[in-house]
């Protein structure tokens, strides 16, 4: 059985209830991510004793917003679509990542996963020798990219097939708008003498950078280039705090296969498709250590 098989063997019982967004289940979940990101800036800000080991965990929740951002631009985390759209402007805003052109360029990624010809997260080859995987575990090209891509969309200075004509205006103005106020921030932060958004924010976010790419490596890498979503997209076992993190993102395959399952109700998708995954990992470490053997 291939994914589509899968959905249109459920019954419309099922899919009602697999599909059934709850502000309640997000704020809940949002609530615990971002206070824990308030609470550890608070703590690197006043300079509590030994607040320089706290810049590592404050940095991956922050890259994890990622995580976020991903289930905001499909729109499923809330039932209230303003919530949706005003958490994923944070999510991106803090990442370098707009909201509106990543909604764009992911739902390309679903509609042409693992085609080589029209997927753009393919467009960056995934690493193939030791070095380039030590690179790209880095993060460094990542921000490049982003802050690059960012510059780009402001200024017109390309044009991505993934975007619509009718959006391009909006993504324009969404990148202006977040480069606008990243000066603001840098300027009050000059003006006021004032290092806190580095210690609090820029440095730690550069510091989880590695652990996301290690983390995303395993969702598509050494996956086949195939249509089935069950098989093309990996899912991975691993325990409650990481698929807390990332708001169940674990079961990717789960996630390709019906984008419309909210990430409260993945764990029960999971249930129903689990027999019929192609391609599964026994955690991240093992995938990367997988990985790293099948290097050049």
């Amino acid at each position: 059985m291939d994914h589509r098989d899968i959905i249109a063997s459920l019954t419309p019982e099922q899919r009602d209830r697999l599909t059934e967004k709850s502000d309640a289940a997000g704020l809940g979940h949002l609530v615990v991510h971002w206070g824990l990101i308030v609470l550890l800036g608070v703590l690197i800000a006043i300079r509590v004793p030994f607040w320089w080991a706290l810049m590592l965990p404050q940095g991956i929740l922050i890259v994890f917003l990622f995580t976020l951002l991903h289930e905001a631009v499909h729109r499923t985390p809330f039932k209230s679509e303003w919530l949706n759209d005003w958490v994923a402007r944070v999510s991106g805003f803090m990442l370098s990542l707009g909201a509106d052109w990543f909604r764009y360029f992911h739902f390309a990624h679903h509609r042409y996963t693992q085609d080589p010809e029209n997927d753009p997260e393919l467009a960056g080859p995934k690493p193939e020798t030791m070095a380039q995987y030590i690179v790209h575990v880095s993060g460094l090209p990542v921000w490049w990219g982003q802050v690059k891509g960012m510059v780009v969309n402001a200024f017109g200075g390309g044009k991505a097939s993934y975007i619509p004509g009718k959006g391009e205006a909006k993504v324009r103005r969404e990148a202006i708008a977040i480069l606008a106020l990243y000066a603001v921030l840098i300027a009050g932060s000059i003006w006021l003498r004032t290092d806190v958004l580095l210690w609090v924010w820029i440095i730690p976010a550069l510091l989880g950078q590695p652990f996301l790419r290690l983390y995303l490596l395993a969702e598509h890498g050494r996956c086949p280039f195939v249509a089935n979503m069950l098989e093309n997209t990996r899912t991975t076992a691993t325990n409650w705090v990481v698929r807390r993190l990332a708001w169940n993102m674990p079961y990717h395959a789960e996630h390709h296969s019906y984008p419309s399952v909210p990430f409260h109700r993945l764990p029960e998708f999971h249930e129903i498709v689990e027999n019929h995954l192609k391609v599964t990992e026994d955690g991240y470490v093992r995938f990367n250590a997988k990985y790293i053997e099948g290097l050049r």
